[in-house]
C-alpha cells in the first residue's frame, strides 16, 4: 500500500476534532440508548441522563468548530479512480452527519427545556431555560431527537463501514486521511 503526499491527507486540527467529537458521540450513543431502556434502576438511568445531557454541551461548542473549520479548510481531494457513486455517497454521508450533529443537541435542548428539566452545566454557568415549558414542543422535540438518533447510529455504521471496507479490500489511502488523530498531515 502507497503512502499518501502530506497534501492529500487531512490537516492536524481536523483529524483531532474528528477524533474528539468520534469519541464523544459514541458514549453519547451508547447512554442514550441504555437510559431509555425498559426497566433500567432509576438511579442508573438518571446518572445516565446526566451525563448524556451534560457532555451534549460540552460537545456543541466542539461541533461548531468542527463545522466551521470543515468550512474554511476543504477536504483533500479523494483518491482516483474512485466510482463517482461513492464520491456522492461520500458528499452525502458527511452531510448527514454534520447535519445530525446539530439537529441532535438542538433537538435534545429543546425537548429538556421545554419539558422544564434542567441542564445541570448550564444552569451551574447561569444560562436561563431560553424556553417556556411546552409539553407540546417537549414531544415534538423528543420525536425528532430519537429519529435523529436513530439515523445517526445508520449513518455512523455506514461511515464506520465505508472507512473498513476503503482500509482493508481497496487500500486506497482513504483511510489514512483521516488516520491517525495526531499522524502525518498538513501542519494546521
Amino acid at each position: 500500500m502507497a503512502e499518501l503526499p502530506e497534501t492529500r491527507g487531512y490537516g492536524r486540527m481536523s483529524r483531532r476534532l474528528h477524533w474528539i467529537v468520534a469519541a464523544a458521540v459514541v458514549p453519547m450513543i451508547l447512554a442514550g440508548l441504555v437510559m431509555t431502556t425498559e426497566g433500567l434502576p432509576r438511579a442508573l438511568g438518571n446518572a445516565l441522563f446526566l451525563f448524556h445531557k451534560n457532555l451534549g454541551v460540552i460537545l456543541v461548542p466542539v461541533i461548531l468548530l468542527r463545522l466551521v473549520w470543515r468550512l474554511t479548510h476543504p477536504a483533500p481531494p479523494l483518491p482516483d479512480p474512485m466510482p463517482r457513486w461513492q464520491r456522492i455517497a461520500a458528499r452525502l454521508s458527511h452531510g448527514a452527519l454534520y447535519a445530525l450533529l446539530v439537529i441532535l443537541p438542538v433537538s435534545g435542548f429543546v425537548r429538556v427545556r421545554a419539558g422544564g428539566f434542567p441542564i445541570e452545566l448550564l444552569d451551574a454557568l447561569g444560562a436561563g431555560p431560553w424556553l417556556a415549558k411546552s409539553e407540546t414542543l417537549a414531544n415534538a422535540a423528543q420525536a425528532l431527537h430519537h429519529r435523529a438518533g436513530i439515523l445517526l447510529i445508520l449513518v455512523v455504521a455506514i461511515h464506520v463501514a465505508a472507512a473498513a471496507h476503503h482500509a482493508l479490500i481497496r487500500r486506497d489511502g482513504v483511510w489514512q486521511r483521516m488516520w491517525p488523530p495526531g499522524g502525518p498531515g498538513r501542519a494546521v
